[in-house]
């Protein structure tokens, strides 16, 4: 099974090809560059390496969320435009246990965060152990104050991943000494682990029109709005 897999839930973006679980060609940028300008060249790019064409791919999935409002949809939208324009299947993966997958090979509890804003992240804990990854807990926003609780609750090795792992290192001020920050080589979602965690729930994979966004939590602006309501 041939998939194309998509990240634009965050800063980073990427896309790959994967082929039964193994790894045919990635795109990576971490610029701050607009995702609607560099996803579908990054797309081109990734299939041009692997060299294959849009018709090769038996399916699409992509990084539903959560994460950036603005970067969700738009990587929902590519994926859906391909999936629909060549009668594919997609599926849509969780950011964080993308994330996750990026330590498959090793023995550990993997806690994934991104910045929430407002003290908060979005996070979830996964089990990985002989190249399974195991969800722990659902995907949720939480403070990083109960983060850091929950934490302590493990005393096995604990790799801080996503792009609020910096905030919960700092928050845990070395008083959890087996928590430790992944390094910038596997720290961030990638589109592989996308791939990875969708070989792995291949359950997943429906039609394009069940495709959608996955919020924890409304849009700022609609806070703000039901706020001035209230």
């Amino acid at each position: 099974m041939k998939i194309l897999a998509v990240d634009s839930s965050a800063r980073a973006a990427s896309a790959a090809v994967a082929q039964d679980g193994r790894l045919i060609s990635e795109c990576f940028v971490n610029a701050g560059l607009t995702h609607s300008r560099t996803l579908m060249p990054m797309v081109d790019n990734a299939l041009s390496q692997a060299d294959m064409s849009i018709d090769d791919i038996d399916a699409f999935c992509v990084n539903a969320g959560p994460g950036s409002f603005t970067g969700i949809r738009i990587g929902v939208a590519a994926v859906k435009g391909l999936a629909l324009s060549n009668g594919k299947p997609c599926a849509g993966i969780s950011t964080l246990e993308a994330i996750a997958y990026n330590f498959a090979d090793e023995n550990c509890i993997v806690c994934a965060s991104m910045d929430a804003r407002c003290n908060q992240v979005y996070t979830a804990l996964f089990r990985c152990e002989a190249s399974k990854v195991t969800r722990i807990c659902d995907d949720k926003a939480v403070s990083i104050d109960d983060l850091c609780a929950e934490l302590s609750n493990y005393g096995e090795k604990i790799y801080l991943a996503g792009d609020g792992a910096e905030l919960c290192f700092a928050a845990l001020g070395g008083k959890l000494p087996n928590a430790v920050l992944a390094g910038e080589n596997r720290r961030y979602q990638r589109a592989f682990g996308t791939a990875l965690a969708a070989f792995s729930n291949t359950e997943l994979f429906n039609d394009s029109a069940l495709l959608v966004p996955v919020y924890l939590r409304p849009p700022q602006a609609e806070r703000e709005l039901k706020l001035k309501k209230s």
